[in-house]
């Protein structure tokens, strides 16, 4: 495979996986919630990232999340499916499935959990990418695995065949930065944040964005992207603002991302769903200082919606 073949940029949103109240996929509204996403205009999806909730997942389960996703987009832009875990043979056997049902890439993050060595981490996405001929998007976002993907980690990892690229999600411009300078040379880079510090990661050479928040705000990070393409950087700036208070909305207090999004969703009249245990869905008073601020950030909701 030719790295140079894949040409992923600019927003990406990485999908939610609605749950109905009794824990069942959704899969009719996971198909509405990919159209409602490509609808705002993004450019790329994720199935089963962290927003995915892929951890409360079976190996079945992820298998099938993936497969509605090629299915819902059919062809219109790439899908990429999370694949990782700890046990490498499973990761292995995940990217496999995601190339055999269409696919275009696999996102991989390091393994969780355990504490393994550089070596160790090194040998694991090379035994993915020896496995499978599947451009894999390497994922770094240590506060959740423990395991940082460190700059000198991604310029080892950058030379193996099938890594065309990283998110990463370390939430520090600093550690992008340097993963830019020591890989950037080889790989794509996309960050998480968009909505700390996508201008500025745009500008230093990140290719987009991996982001929750376009599963409600599609529409804006999409135009947060075209505008500092076009280099309107008034209109970029305004935007940032706007999605730096709405990524501070969401994550007020003690919420848990995840659960804010679904709820925004519901509110939305959309398939947000519910959350899996042990995540538990949004509570008061959370839910109404939600509703108000969307309401002032002009997001059109339906009042009756289950939240």
């Amino acid at each position: 495979m030719a790295k140079t073949s894949v040409d992923w940029h600019g927003p990406f949103t990485a999908l939610i996986t609605p749950f109905d109240s009794q824990g069942r996929i959704d899969e009719a509204g996971f198909r509405r919630h990919v159209d409602y996403v490509l609808s705002q205009g993004v450019m790329g999806v994720v199935a089963n990232g962290c927003t995915g909730e892929f951890w409360t997942q079976s190996f079945s389960e992820r298998k099938r999340v993936v497969e509605i996703a090629v299915d819902a987009v059919q062809g219109r832009v790439p899908v990429i499916a999370g694949t990782g875990g700890i046990y490498t043979p499973d990761v292995v056997k995940l990217t496999k499935h995601a190339k055999a049902v269409g696919c275009n890439g696999a996102m991989v993050i390091a393994p969780y959990f355990v504490r393994p060595s550089r070596a160790d981490i090194i040998t694991h996405f090379k035994a993915v990418s020896d496995a499978v001929d599947l451009p894999i998007l390497l994922y770094n976002i240590p506060r959740d695995t423990v395991n940082n993907l460190t700059p000198d980690i991604v310029d080892e990892l950058a030379d193996l065949e099938h890594v065309v690229a990283i998110k990463d999600s370390s939430f520090d411009y600093n550690i992008f930065y340097e993963t830019y300078l020591a890989a950037g040379d080889r790989i794509r880079i996309f960050v998480g944040p968009s909505t700390m510090f996508g201008i500025a990661a745009l500008q230093m050479g990140a290719v987009g964005w991996v982001d929750t928040y376009s599963n409600v705000w599609g529409s804006g990070l999409v135009a947060l992207y075209n505008a500092v393409q076009a280099g309107d950087m008034d209109t970029a700036r305004t935007l940032q603002e706007k999605g730096f208070q709405i990524r501070r909305l969401f994550s007020a207090q003690d919420q848990n991302m995840y659960c804010t999004v679904k709820a925004a969703l519901n509110m939305m009249g959309l398939p947000g769903g519910y959350p899996r245990p042990p995540l538990q869905p949004l509570p008061e008073p959370y839910v109404s200082n939600l509703r108000e601020g969307m309401k002032e950030f002009g997001f059109t909701l339906v009042e009756a919606a289950a939240e």
